[in-house]
């Protein structure tokens, strides 16, 4: 027997990811295409995770994840935002942040139903739409500014949407949402009475003054909104997946609903652990970004120095370069010229588009990385002007 999975695209082999990371490794190309620093995670997390594991903290959890855990994160949201979640209800922990998008969407839409998403976008969106047989409708951000019309944005809603998901700060972009941008989609998801999903695992990720403002603190938008996060990007542990979601009860229960025939409950010694480091002070978070933000600048730099015309990011680790000046004919061909002859591995902006813009030439850049990684690469790029007799 088959199945129809043909409107699903393969994570195998033949993915462009999979394919630039082999392609690094043969060329020993410094690799700029993953989204995950390449230093140790902190001690202290670590040190937390080998004591629970010693302490027999090893066997099953509840479903909804371990309750210490979901309080503390309670707590910090009601620290830094002000907003209020029961954790015994409103607060799941799930395999990441990419599971909890994927059982919030299956858990909420109906074949047929519409989920309006911003793209550029993370590359599982797409598929868990269409594997909960909802039908996608895009609003595509164009460069420099990345910018939410407010008209272009209103003739995707309709009686058949059901979701929206965003994304701030938004990978691959890096852009912030701005004020106005969220009370636009928060007016839209009040008219149509639908369900906004915000993937907000990059909100201790901003710089130049820019803050991160959940989406469920807009007026009427707390009971209507699914905020997603992880310990994994701020406490760089990427590996250990330990997400959650929080909601109110009836959106929570249908979340739960898909957890508990899926994967069930998590990483029992990581869930302790990362009770831990949702126990940081405040200078632990000033310090990541003040870090985060000089790879930034580096990077940022040196591309513009070689040429390139990077669209300078104020939020997550990525970074958007134009490299249409370069004359290649796809973004994905020029990405193979970068890795095989000059040493440094980027993403093609056309894999995270369902369609990509006409004359749109784009790559992404993590800038994660050691400093000492960074200033290795700003070297190699230096080379693109004599490859190229620029």
């Amino acid at each position: 027997m088959k199945y129809d999975t043909q409107h699903i695209q393969p994570f195998s082999k033949d993915t462009i990811f999979s394919k630039m990371n082999q392609l690094a490794i043969k060329h020993d190309s410094i690799n700029l295409g993953h989204g995950f620093p390449d230093y140790p995670a902190p001690l202290f997390i670590k040190q937390a995770a080998t004591k629970a594991i010693e302490n027999n903290i090893n066997q099953y959890t509840s479903v909804w994840g371990n309750l210490e855990l979901r309080q503390r994160i309670a707590d910090k949201m009601y620290e830094q935002y002000g907003l209020i979640y029961n954790p015994e209800t409103d607060i799941t922990i799930t395999h990441g942040a990419t599971e909890a998008i994927f059982s919030a969407i299956n858990g909420l839409i109906n074949p047929g139903d519409e989920v309006i998403l911003f793209e550029p976008f993370y590359t599982t969106y797409l598929p868990s739409i269409k594997l909960a047989g909802g039908t996608p409708r895009f609003y595509t951000l164009y460069p420099p500014d990345w910018k939410i019309e407010e008209s272009r944005l209103a003739s995707l809603f309709s009686s058949k949407t059901r979701l929206i998901l965003v994304n701030t700060p938004h990978n691959p972009t890096g852009k912030v949402f701005s004020d106005k941008e969220l009370l636009l989609i928060s007016k839209y998801c009040k008219q149509y009475n639908i369900v906004a999903i915000s993937d907000d695992v990059y909100e201790n990720f901003t710089y130049d003054h820019c803050q991160h403002k959940p989406l469920s603190t807009y007026p009427d938008m707390y009971e209507r909104t699914i905020t997603v996060s992880n310990v994994g990007k701020t406490f760089e542990v990427t590996g250990w997946k330990i997400g959650w979601t929080l909601a109110p009860y009836d959106l929570t229960k249908a979340i739960v609903k898909i957890r508990q025939y899926s994967t069930g409950s998590g990483a029992t010694p990581l869930q302790e652990a990362a009770i831990t480091a949702m126990n940081s002070s405040d200078d632990f978070y000033s310090r990541l970004k003040k870090r985060y933000q000089k790879q930034r600048d580096i990077l940022y730099h040196d591309l513009q120095q070689a040429l390139f015309k990077p669209v300078l990011p104020h939020g997550t680790c990525f970074l958007m370069a134009d490299i249409s000046n370069f004359g290649f004919e796809s973004d994905i061909a020029f990405c193979q010229f970068l890795t095989v002859e000059i040493g440094v591995t980027a993403i093609p902006a056309s894999a995270l588009y369902n369609e990509l813009p006409n004359n749109l030439q784009y790559i992404r850049f993590a800038f994660c990385k050691k400093e000492e990684t960074l200033v290795e690469v700003g070297k190699r790029i230096m080379r693109i002007k004599k490859c190229l007799n620029l």
